[in-house]
């Protein structure tokens, strides 16, 4: 059962957009963070418009929440395409000793021009920008060594923007989480719903369930067996809604009547994607790849 496509852009978004472009003359960088579960649906396609030549290092989050052999799939896209990645975990501090050394190569020339001007050891100015709860307030606060930056398990809070110095010697600049007023593709906003990048409010959530069902079906039938101690012939074999159904049977989410409890699986399985206890889960692949 497709849902419909999901949208949701509320009005600080089309502020943060304009943010982004006044305060770009003032960074050296943009890092933009994406979330290593869901990459292609998490890029903002117009942050590369908006940015125009300013340098960008993409920071792939959440990595341990994340499949590691679809990670090298991802890493393998964005190195033939000439594109500088990196990916890290706030939570456990993953990847973040390697931010650096990457921008110190990409702004090689730069540093060099401020060495030569007397400015050595001058600060780099970094801007962070990604769509709503991947993380951008985790990893400023991790960076930072301390709790400057609002956190939240919920997209939307971070709602203006704010600097924040670091040990690494980078000021970053923390940008709201945008997204951008249309997603054309269904695929997109039913990942960016899975993962909570949209508020809960704005979905579906028994349909982007349901969705859920389908891609582990696809990608990854054994954690789905394994989690809900479902039968793998029946899971190859079942369309989304009785996988539903039947992870609703398994773990006794019953109403009176004999009939399931669709609320309270949807909140399950989404719940648990979330936070990682269905396993470790990349939810799409590159095009072509």
């Amino acid at each position: 059962m497709p849902t419909d496509t999901i949208q949701w852009f509320p009005g600080h978004m089309a502020k943060t957009r304009r943010l982004i472009t006044e305060n770009l003359p003032s960074v050296d960088i943009v890092i933009e963070l994406l979330d290593a579960r869901i990459p292609y649906s998490s890029k903002n396609p117009e942050i590369k418009k908006l940015i125009g030549s300013k340098p960008l290092v993409t920071v792939l989050n959440k990595y341990t929440l994340s499949d590691p052999d679809a990670c090298g799939i991802w890493r393998s896209y964005y190195e033939k395409n000439g594109d500088t990645c990196i990916f890290t975990d706030c939570v456990t501090g993953y990847g973040l000793d390697k931010m650096r050394a990457v921008i110190n190569d990409m702004l090689a020339d730069k540093i060099k021009r401020y060495e030569e001007k007397g400015m050595a050891g001058r600060h780099i100015k970094a801007m962070i920008v990604g769509i709503p709860n991947v993380g951008k307030s985790s990893l400023i606060n991790k960076l930072a060594k301390s709790k400057s930056a609002k956190v939240e398990n919920r997209p939307g809070v971070t709602v203006a923007k704010q600097w924040v110095a670091t040990s690494l010697g980078i000021d970053l600049l923390d940008m709201p989480g945008v997204l951008w007023p249309k997603f054309d593709e269904r695929q997109v906003g039913e990942n960016l719903a899975m993962t909570g990048a949209v508020r809960d409010e704005v979905f579906e959530r028994e349909a982007v369930a349901y969705a859920l069902c389908e891609r582990l079906k696809r990608l990854y039938p054994d954690l789905l067996c394994q989690r809900y101690k479902l039968e793998k012939e029946f899971v190859l074999n079942s369309e989304p809604y009785d996988i539903f159904e039947g992870v609703a049977k398994k773990r006794g989410l019953i109403v009176k009547g004999g009939e399931i409890n669709t609320d309270r699986c949807a909140d399950l399985l989404l719940d648990e994607l979330r936070a990682g206890k269905i396993g470790k889960i990349t939810l799409e692949r590159p095009k072509n790849a």
